[in-house]
């Protein structure tokens, strides 16, 4: 018997929303400023199908002006649904161009909905003997599964596919046949298509009435059998019923024919595939795609949610996880790299390697004729603590530079690079780079300390477009069209087996270092017009390169840390962890793991029936994420234990047990690395570890910080705060009158709102009405709203939008702020702080409201945190020059939003306190005082 071909039918505008969607935390942004996120999102789902299945078939269906029918029918069908956002709308030409370019069909009906077209085909398809599957994550689809069709939602989120057939959909819906499941949505309703439904009728309902009589037209004859008020309403509202119904109902006699030819998956045009990536800048997809069509990709084993219709879907699929395969079997013709870009082979370019001897000394009297160069140094290792000089590569005019390779033992490299001290500690000449801080890092280990004029690409770029990617690669494609060498061609990928910069012959690494340095100097010349013409360019020179030099003293001098702490620490919290599942088994009445959602959820929502209509993730399963178990904590032990577990669990992984291995042996203590070019608003990322994101609302997470400890028992540790700084901007900011007078007076902020807004003298304000106040001082610029203020108090919705209300009556200049800043945005397209940083907002004119509602709060909030950080930024510059200039033992260890954090000599302690407090509190001048309170202790803990 002939094996059973495949065919997959893929419902494009569910996958397009479902991709978009999964982004809108992070929008994919290209240089261009085209959000990608929905053409990302769809590829990706796509990919994933051709390289989980293989398919024989396979085609993509679009709507086009929905569904007439529908329409004629109810004339609010889909009537209540927002704007489709406008990057969507740009992504279907594109994702139509890709799918044409990939010869893979694309349908589409006029007046004709893509669940009518798949289902048509589905049912055509299944007819000619095929087993078709509906790659979409829509429900409704459920109505058209039988023995061939299967429902086959896509990865997500860390979670496997989801393949529905018949079992799974009786399962899912209650239903006794999968044609039920049109009941079971015509009785429920659908509120994303404005599908009226019965009043009154949830799932649970509905599935008891399919359970007792079948079906919506047999509910509605017997209603005599039921009573009270759903008797009348399913009286009163019978015919909305059957037209819920209709509306429900996939129509599978649309003008369309299944193809077996066309629908047949066969050689893309990989060339005019592989130029519409790179117009839209797609790097990793281009790698997948070669991957995927040119038989150099290992097939994924199949990660399937559910169970018995896996196993028989997966008989009917050629063997997963059999190595490489080819899509189109042996005779498919080989799919090259195609590019546009020019590279090191066909680009015009002279690089030169130095010889020893005169060969070097007449590059160095050269060198030092220069008034600007690019430097790039080649080293062993990425962690600069560790890492040696292979050589280092110049470049003073495009096209062109040397390659200076350095000796292997320790005595020849210094004596090589004190010939190079003149120009590295030259205060004339400008050094250009990309990552500089890893450089001077590098280079202060050979006592070398990098003077004179900066220019950071990585960072001009940064300033430039805050929203893309700043990595060499990218920057060269983008803006130079040219594509640098990668490592992995002269050392292999990342891993155990890879090589060494050492073991790379001198010609081949000429080219590559040299090559890097030649395109830094080319995105020099690019960018420095470009910043001039964002009002950057003091932004950049004045902060942003200034701190450069901070934050690799800072990287460089570390912190030390009590190991033996933290392992008392892990046995105390090993303990607690061990009383909290005692007490979470005990409320359950089982044993489970605690760790698992699925499993958690069954507890929570099933046995202990904590909610009638518990939330669901798309995949099906309960939704226990923070924000759902948040909300029941006060009311349910057994949530707030699993909470606490949580956290404690998460505290003792990622800081208690992962600290200790992050300490530097060659130093002995930890270097975390900061990250200038990650947060849109200004602020600074710690990285490996992160030491931003240790929780101090817990006790436990406090004492995390107790392991933070002086250099020796000449020092302590010394940590100053801002005090409310995002407060006293926003006053400052929107001249709000009555706040600026509560700051100046030196009145608790949150006492003196809640005095004003609650109308009672400010000795007599309570602590819950503080508490409410200091909620809504911080949640206000960041949107607020009656119900989410519900949430984070003890206030119903009603006390919540009065107490909103009354709070803008009572600071009016904040409310006119507010939408100056939305306006302004409107106009330019971006917010700026106070030094002139910029958050572009492409989405701020948006028709959706989600999407537009989210840049609205973006234009207010960036320019106060953008500010705060800007702050912080200038009074580190200051504070490291003042410790310079005088001397001091004492050391500037850490920033931690608006903390710093120094390792104070203890003779210097009285001097230090109050220039540490001066500079901060006058690094900018605002119509608010700022406010530094400064603590001293043995470790970080009892210093703040």
């Amino acid at each position: 018997m002939a094996e059973q071909k495949r065919l997959f039918l893929l419902d494009a505008y569910a996958l397009i929303f479902r991709g978009y969607y999964a982004f809108i935390k992070n929008p994919q942004v290209n240089s261009k400023g085209l959000d990608t996120s929905a053409i990302m999102g769809f590829l990706n789902s796509l990919f994933d199908v051709i390289r989980r299945e293989r398919p024989d078939h396979l085609a993509v269906c679009f709507d086009k002006d929905g569904s007439t029918e529908r329409t004629e029918m109810y004339s609010d069908y889909k009537a209540n649904r927002d704007a489709t956002p406008e990057p969507i709308m740009i992504a279907i030409p594109y994702i139509q161009s890709i799918l044409e370019a990939m010869h893979i069909p694309v349908v589409v009906l006029p007046g004709c909905e893509a669940d009518d077209v798949i289902g048509t085909l589905a049912k055509q398809a299944e007819k000619e003997n095929y087993r078709v599957f509906m790659v979409t994550p829509d429900k409704d689809f459920a109505q058209l599964v039988s023995e061939n069709i299967f429902m086959y939602r896509p990865a997500r989120m860390g979670n496997g596919i989801e393949i529905l057939g018949i079992p799974e959909v009786k399962e899912k819906f209650g239903v006794d046949r999968p044609e039920q499941v049109i009941d079971f949505l015509g009785m429920m309703g659908d509120a994303s298509d404005n599908i009226p439904g019965l009043p009154g009728v949830g799932e649970k309902t509905a599935k008891k009435f399919l359970k007792e009589f079948g079906s919506m037209e047999e509910l509605l004859a017997n209603t005599h059998k039921l009573k009270g008020k759903m008797k009348e309403r399913l009286e009163e509202f019978g015919e909305q019923g059957i037209l819920s119904k209709k509306l429900a109902t996939i129509k599978c006699d649309c003008d369309v024919r299944f193809d077996e030819t066309d629908y047949e998956l066969s050689q893309p045009d990989a060339a005019k595939v592989q130029e519409i990536f790179e117009e839209l800048e797609f790097r990793r997809l281009k790698e997948q795609f070669l991957k995927l069509f040119s038989g150099e990709e290992t097939a994924t084993p199949t990660q399937v949610t559910s169970t018995a219709t896996a196993r028989a879907q997966a008989q009917q699929a050629p063997t997963a996880g059999a190595g490489q395969f080819s899509l189109f079997g042996e005779e498919a013709e080989k799919i090259e790299s195609y590019s546009g870009r020019k590279t090191l082979k066909d680009a015009s370019h002279v690089y030169q390697s130095l010889a020893p001897g005169m060969a070097t000394e007449l590059f160095l009297q050269n060198l030092m004729k220069q008034t600007s160069v690019c430097f790039d140094t080649e080293t062993t290792s990425l962690n600069c603590l560790e890492a040696k000089l292979v050589g280092i590569a110049f470049s003073w005019e495009a096209g062109k530079g040397f390659y200076l390779p350095f000796p292997e033992d320790d005595a020849g490299a210094q004596k090589l690079i004190d010939k190079l001290r003149p120009f590295f500690e030259s205060e004339k000449i400008e050094k250009i780079g990309q990552n500089l801080k890893y450089d001077i890092k590098t280079l202060a280990k050979y006592n070398i300390d990098v003077k004179g004029p900066l220019f950071d690409t990585m960072i001009a770029h940064y300033l430039i477009n805050p929203d893309m990617r700043h990595n060499m690669d990218v920057l060269a494609e983008t803006y130079l069209n040219y594509t640098p060498q990668s490592i992995t061609e002269l050392i292999g990928k990342k891993g155990k087996g890879q090589g060494n910069m050492r073991d790379v012959p001198l010609e081949q690494l000429t080219e590559y270092a040299v090559e890097d340095a030649d395109i830094t100097l080319q995105l020099k010349q690019h960018f420095e017009p470009e910043l001039q013409e964002a009002n950057t360019e003091s932004l950049f020179k004045e902060i942003e390169i200034p701190l450069v030099r901070v934050l690799a003293d800072m990287e460089l001098e570390g912190i030390n840390l009590d190991e033996k702490f933290l392992k008392s620490l892990s046995k105390d919290l090993e303990n607690d962890i061990k009383e909290l599942e005692d007490r979470i088994y005990e409320e359950a009445g089982e044993q489970f793991n605690i760790g698992s959602p699925k499993q958690l959820g069954l507890i929570l929502f099933e046995k202990l029936e904590l909610i009638k209509k518990p939330k669901k993730t798309k995949t099906g399963q309960y939704s226990t994420g923070e924000d759902v178990l948040s909300v029941l904590a006060n009311d349910h032990d057994i949530v707030r234990c699993v909470l606490d577990y949580r956290g404690l669990v998460k505290l003792k992984n990622t800081y208690i047990d992962a600290l200790p291995t992050q300490v530097e042996k060659t130093t002995g203590r930890v270097h975390t690395d900061y990250m200038q070019t990650v947060a849109a608003t200004g602020r600074l990322s710690s990285n490996n570890p992160n030491l931003q994101n240790i929780p101090i609302r817990t006790e436990r997470g406090r004492e995390v910080r107790k392991a933070f400890v002086p250099r020796d028992e000449n020092f302590r540790i010394l940590a100053a705060d801002y005090s409310q700084i995002e407060l006293r901007i926003i006053a400052a900011l929107s001249g709000e009158k009555n706040m600026i007078e509560a700051f100046k007076q030196g009145e608790d902020i949150h006492s003196s709102t809640a005095s004003r807004v609650f109308n009672v003298p400010l000795e007599e304000v309570t602590r819950e009405q503080r508490g409410n106040a200091k909620t809504v001082n911080f949640g206000i610029v960041y949107g607020v709203s009656a119900f989410g203020l519900s949430n984070q108090t003890g206030l119903s919705r009603g006390e919540s939008k009065e107490l909103i209300d009354t709070y803008y009556a009572t600071y009016p200049q904040l409310r006119k702020y507010i939408s100056d800043q939305i306006e302004f945005a409107r106009e330019h397209g971006y917010v700026q702080t106070v030094l002139g940083r910029r958050r572009y907002l492409k989405d701020i004119n948006s028709q959706n409201q989600v999407v537009r509602g989210a840049a609205e709060r973006n234009a207010v909030n960036a320019p106060i945190q953008g500010s705060a950080a800007d702050i912080i930024k200038i009074a580190m510059i200051n504070i490291h020059k003042k410790l310079k200039e005088g001397k001091f033992k004492t050391k500037m260890l850490l920033q931690v939003h608006d903390e710093l954090v120094f390792d104070a000599h203890k003779d210097e302690i009285e001097v230090v306190t109050k220039m540490i407090k001066t500079q901060m509190e006058n690094a900018f001048k605002l119509d608010v005082p700022l406010d530094v309170e400064v603590g001293i202790g043995d470790n970080w803990l009892e210093a703040h």
